[in-house]
């Protein structure tokens, strides 16, 4: 099969859909990789990193797409290259089509099969694919909190950890999975209060038992969402259904319950957001500000840790990649293992029940 890596164009976005190693692998079982000049750069990959491992350098995005059976990305597609893909090409790569009627339009006109990292579920009923740049917006989310919290940036002048005699910030986080746990984790070692909800009562258990002691646990409801919020001086927003829409757990009327200069973070924003006043921005212009809240609704937030992202990606991708070159377009049509929960579009039709949920046309 010969497989393509684009560079990324989404603005501030810096990973590569594939490391040298990973064309190496796919050298050595007989495939070809064609990789665009450049691709790696915001990783700190090299063009001769890739030559080296056995890849052939393209100029442009459309030689990639005009010669690849299988592309391989990290962002979904930007309206640039809506037209480079054609029908009897797979798209490996994360599509968060909840979020975008247009890009859903644009690849059901396609043909494509695109294969969606974000919906790729292992025998264990895991996200194997989701769950690294999970792991990364979460950290990131309070290393950002932490910093639009200082006052230049209209926060609250809040230091996360306090100092003694000074209060420590009080962190609220809606949503107890990858992203939530791994906010509570840094947000408990920079000593701030940090509170974590959810609705699975297992989960919560989990997290009663391996969280530090300023990290409590409570249940997701209405009630105590309100009681939260006119606490907070953080709100992480991180709940996932995979492939569809993230629910609205804080109503635009909510934020004026909460302090001046309080910051939310909504790492679902790339699902449509779980706070009702989110809209996608970009590293460049990461923040605006509601009813005296900021907000930060950055939809690439891994894009900005480009090298450990990439590395952390890739981990994960490369063995699915390599089962995909090898199966081609008809095999993984008639797999019946973990790629089929990948599959979200195939010869213009959503084949994703979440999916085709979260698309009214």
């Amino acid at each position: 099969m010969i497989v393509g890596v684009p560079s990324e164009i989404k603005t501030d976005e810096y990973r590569v859909g594939m490391l040298p190693v990973g064309v190496a692998e796919l050298t050595a079982a007989g495939h070809r990789v064609l990789v665009q000049a450049g691709a790696g750069l915001g990783s700190g990959l090299p063009d001769h990193d890739y030559l080296r491992a056995g890849a052939e350098l393209v100029a442009s995005a459309e030689d990639v797409y005009s010669q690849a059976e299988l592309v391989v990305k990290v962002k979904e597609p930007q309206p640039s290259e809506y037209g480079l893909i054609r029908s009897g090409q797979i798209v490996f790569t994360y599509f968060h089509f909840a979020a975008s009627d247009s890009l859903t339009e644009a690849m059901l006109e396609s043909g494509a099969m695109c294969l969606a990292y974000e919906t790729l579920r292992d025998a264990s009923g895991h996200l194997p694919l989701l769950t690294p740049m999970s792991e990364v917006a979460g950290r990131m989310s309070i290393q950002e909190g932490a910093k639009f919290l200082e006052k230049p940036q209209m926060g609250r002048g809040i230091l996360l950890g306090g100092v003694p005699g000074v209060a420590p910030a009080h962190i609220t986080i809606l949503g107890g999975g990858i992203v939530g746990a791994n906010a509570a984790k840094i947000a408990a070692g920079f000593q701030a209060d940090v509170a974590i909800l959810d609705v699975n009562l297992d989960r919560l258990r989990y997290l009663d038992d391996v969280m530090p002691a300023n990290v409590n646990t409570l249940y997701s409801d209405r009630h105590n969402i309100l009681e939260q919020l006119e606490r907070a001086d953080l709100v992480i927003g991180s709940v996932l259904i995979p492939g569809a829409r993230a629910p609205k757990l804080v109503q635009a009327e909510d934020l004026r319950i909460m302090k001046p200069g309080a910051v939310v973070i909504d790492v679902a924003v790339d699902q449509g957001g779980c706070i009702e006043t989110s809209r996608p921005t970009t590293h460049s212009e990461p923040t605006y500000i509601i009813d005296e809240v900021v907000h930060y609704c950055v939809a690439n937030m891994p894009g900005a840790v480009g090298r450990t992202s990439t590395f952390a990606l890739c981990n994960a991708t490369m063995r699915w990649i390599s089962k995909v070159a090898a199966l081609g377009l008809s095999g993984v049509l008639n797999e019946t293992g973990p790629l089929q929960s990948a599959i979200n579009i195939h010869e213009g039709k959503i084949l994703h029940d979440a999916v085709s949920s979260a698309y009214q046309k």
